[in-house]
């Protein structure tokens, strides 16, 4: 069933290209704006409930804790070669501001303690990261249907990632789509609809539920770090999320999406006179979180392990005034 269920989808991908009409009747059909209020800057994540929470926490049993983040260093996933504009992200520079041997010397001795600091810079979406409400437009507007000038160069006044610093807080679900489909990772250009999807649901028994924080797997991240390249993955080819699971997304009411790739849509894109057209749905439309560039490796052994596709997850984003996106260590308690 996995190889004909492969096999259908990714003829159907082929066969057919969106073209913006496509993305306009979905915003007209998915739109969110004024669903949780006229003021509202935190979209789908309105959908957690303190009831949700308690039973997300019921979920820990073993007291096991995974990082789904990668390292934030000069080995991280921008620095691969990429026919694709940068969007002028690079890796993480790290510099030290007090080291070992400034204490070793002495030369500090002045302030009658020894010690070291440091200083980072890096663009806040080089690496597992979260996009905020402000990151994309639907032409002239932003989330909610706030004029997209609203960010400007002193951040983002409506939807910045601050006002979610209480959330990314709930039940977490993985689909381990590779898994699913009995591949080590998915290809290039493979798109994941919502039949597969819910194939994935079933075949691992577990359910998407409203509020959830669903994690989907594709392998990608693991196997650009077994070719010990990043060629390409910054903005290259890559299997993703099909642009008909939006409709799948909000039926189910997730609270946000998460995937190991670099934009969480399939490219090369399914349309050619629109860049990232899932994009323009789920973020200002839809006021759907995103994650991007999670590590799902040692999850995904864990969960085939004790047959738990289900956890805890906390993930909540750094709160800087304004940010459109925020780096974090997502982690998942079992």
């Amino acid at each position: 069933m996995a190889t004909r269920l492969k096999t259908v989808d990714t003829r159907e991908k082929k066969n057919r290209k969106l073209t913006r009409k496509d993305v306009h009747k979905a915003a007209k059909r998915l739109k969110n704006w004024g669903r949780w209020g006229k003021d509202d800057e935190i979209g789908t994540l309105n959908l957690v409930t303190p009831d949700h929470i308690v039973e997300a926490a019921k979920l820990v049993r073993k007291g096991k804790v995974i990082s789904l983040a990668l390292n934030y260093d000069q080995h991280g996933p921008q620095g691969g070669k990429s026919k694709y504009p940068a969007l002028g992200r690079f890796n993480p520079i790290h510099l030290m501001t007090r080291t070992g041997t400034d204490a070793y010397s002495g030369v500090l001795d002045h302030r009658k303690i020894r010690g070291t600091d440091d200083i980072i810079i890096m663009p806040l979406q080089c690496g597992t990261q979260w996009d905020g409400l402000g990151h994309i437009m639907y032409e002239d507007y932003m989330w909610n249907g706030y004029d997209c000038r609203n960010v400007t160069s002193a951040g983002a006044q409506k939807g910045g990632i601050e006002k979610t610093k209480d959330r990314m807080v709930g039940r977490g679900v993985l689909l381990d789509v590779a898994r699913a489909m009995g591949r080590k990772w998915l290809p290039d250009g493979f798109a994941v609809t919502s039949r597969i999807l819910d194939f994935t649901e079933k075949k691992l028994k577990v359910e998407v539920r409203r509020g959830d924080y669903l994690i989907v797997r594709t392998g990608h991240v693991e196997r650009k770090l077994a070719d010990r390249n990043w060629d390409g993955y910054s903005g290259g080819d890559a299997p993703g999320l099909a642009f008909e699971t939006l409709d799948w997304l909000r039926r189910k009411d997730v609270a946000a999406v998460v995937t190991d790739t670099w934009g969480v849509e399939v490219r090369p894109n399914e349309s050619e006179d629109t860049n990232q057209p899932w994009h323009w749905i789920a973020i200002p439309i839809m006021g759907l979180t995103v994650g991007e560039i999670f590590y799902l490796g040692d999850l995904a052994k864990d969960c085939a392990a004790d047959k738990r596709y289900e956890f805890m997850f906390v993930a909540p984003a750094l709160p800087i005034t304004g940010a459109v996106g925020s780096p974090v260590n997502p982690l998942a308690i079992k």
